[in-house]
């Protein structure tokens, strides 16, 4: 068995290890994306591959990523007998220097996607422009990340997060970068009083494996929930824009 990479991210890496074991979460997640899944596939900002194991297993051909080496050379071991991963790059969208650097992959893939990347990058704009750049024409954009500023706490700090987001700024990213939005929506109603509670009154530092263990158990009810709601309000926002 891989364990996970031992580096500088200690915090990151612990709460990746701690939502890789939450399988039905990570595939609630992963099916909330998947309709607008097309073509050749690059999922940036790997980590640890909890989704890119659930896309290889579905058969898309799939470029993988990271800017940690660690985090990369873990994949290329972890993902090595699957004949539909092309390659795991490393990516840096920071890279002042992104196009010239990265031309090869000009207008390369039909989709991309970052699910809790974006708010690490401070300069979040060029990091879509960088995304913009390599896709094909018509190709479709993916953003997934943590909604509601008032939700904003030490947990965040603390995973290296720059802001939350919520559907206008999300979706602002994408038109600032010439994308037509073609779905908008929350995600994980009921994960907003845990953090609100952990975080913002209990001012916890860290997730907790066991706390995670009964959200995991909980997903099917969790589900419900969102559609109930019809996906107005959750602890994620995710946007989907279009190329034009």
């Amino acid at each position: 068995m891989n364990t996970v990479p031992s580096n500088e991210d200690i915090i990151g890496a612990a709460t990746l290890t701690i939502i890789s074991g939450a399988k039905k979460f990570n595939r609630w997640m992963y099916e909330e994306i998947k309709p607008n899944l097309n073509g050749l596939v690059l999922e940036l900002g790997s980590g640890t591959g909890n989704i890119s194991e659930l896309l290889l297993e579905d058969k898309f051909e799939v470029f993988l990523s990271d800017y940690n080496i660690s985090y990369i050379e873990y994949l290329e071991k972890k993902f090595s007998g699957y004949s539909n991963l092309r390659e795991v790059l490393s990516i840096d969208l920071q890279d002042p220097h992104f196009e010239k650097k990265y031309e090869f992959l000009y207008e390369k893939f039909d989709t991309i996607f970052l699910l809790n990347v974006v708010e690490h990058l401070k300069d979040d704009l060029t990091a879509v422009s960088n995304c913009r750049f390599m896709l094909k024409h018509g190709g479709c954009l993916i953003l997934l990340a943590p909604a509601f500023d008032f939700l904003y706490c030490d947990l965040d700090k603390n995973l290296g997060h720059y802001k939350r987001y919520n559907r206008r700024t999300l979706s602002g990213l994408l038109k600032k970068n010439s994308m037509s939005i073609i779905e908008k929506k929350y995600f994980n109603l009921a994960g907003i009083p845990g953090w609100f509670i952990w975080g913002k009154i209990l001012r916890k530092q860290t997730l907790q494996k066991s706390n995670m263990q009964i959200f995991d158990m909980l997903v099917p009810f969790f589900r419900i929930a969102d559609r109930f709601i019809f996906k107005k309000a959750g602890l994620s926002v995710i946007t989907t824009g279009k190329k034009i």
